[in-house]
């Protein structure tokens, strides 16, 4: 039997750079996202309810293979990892203010083949095995971020603000420039992310989580930090 395909290995440049900084540029890939706000610690809070919706989507869709049907092009897949786009909460990429004044799109990422039809289907599956699961509000996009600069940080969500000190660093070294900017709203966002594959006008500080909190000593996480940027 093939082993199933998994994103993380198959694209190592996106999910596996060095702990030095380095310029990449982000190909377009299809995302589920939710957009919302509040402080992600809180227990039952809007993010927690956003992850819940995310993973009963994703792996509505990925189980597909068990069902009689399957999506047009269906394969194997390993669920990639959780991402996250953030602002808000007098946020400035390393420093947070009020955590509850956060704002947040929660993405995982999809196959190809994933589609609107195909996300009315699995809503439809997963309303009906999760009732309490808020599907409706997940969208689906095609997100490409263009250039940017990432690094992988190693150890606590806390101790981010010096790794994003250095990814700056290398930022301005390199004669580039963040090219960060608060979203008017939620939606808006949304709509902008979905530039069917063009590099949207928003761009954010983005996290992807390889490590599970739940699961994992926090000296062992690990997190690709990435900054879009552009020429100065």
């Amino acid at each position: 039997m093939a082993a199933a395909f998994d994103f993380k290995k198959e694209y190592r440049d996106f999910y596996a750079p060095k702990a030095k900084p380095a310029l990449i540029d982000v190909e377009p890939m299809t995302f589920l996202a939710v957009a919302g706000a509040g402080d992600p610690n809180e227990e039952g809070g809007a993010y927690a309810q956003a992850l819940e919706a995310l993973y009963a989507l994703s792996y509505t869709i990925k189980m597909a293979k068990m069902g009689s049907w399957q999506p047009e092009g269906y394969f194997d897949y390993v669920v990639p990892p959780l991402e996250g786009l953030w602002w808000g909460g007098g946020f400035d990429g390393s420093r947070i203010a009020d955590k509850g004044a956060l704002r947040w799109v929660s993405l995982i990422r999809q196959p190809d083949f994933v589609t609107p039809d195909v996300l009315a289907w699995a809503a439809g599956q997963a309303a009906a095995k999760k009732p309490g699961a808020d599907v409706g509000r997940v969208r689906l996009v095609r997100f490409a971020e263009g250039s940017c600069a990432q690094v992988m940080h190693k150890g606590p969500y806390d101790d981010e603000p010096a790794t994003v000190a250095a990814l700056e660093a290398f930022v301005t070294a390199s004669g580039c420039e963040s090219d960060i900017a608060d979203p008017a709203s939620d939606e808006a966002l949304l709509t902008a992310l979905d530039a069917q594959d063009a590099v949207p006008a928003v761009r954010l500080h983005h996290e992807i989580y390889l490590g599970d909190p739940r699961r994992t000593k926090p000296e062992n996480l690990r997190t690709v930090v990435r900054h879009p940027v552009r020429r100065a």
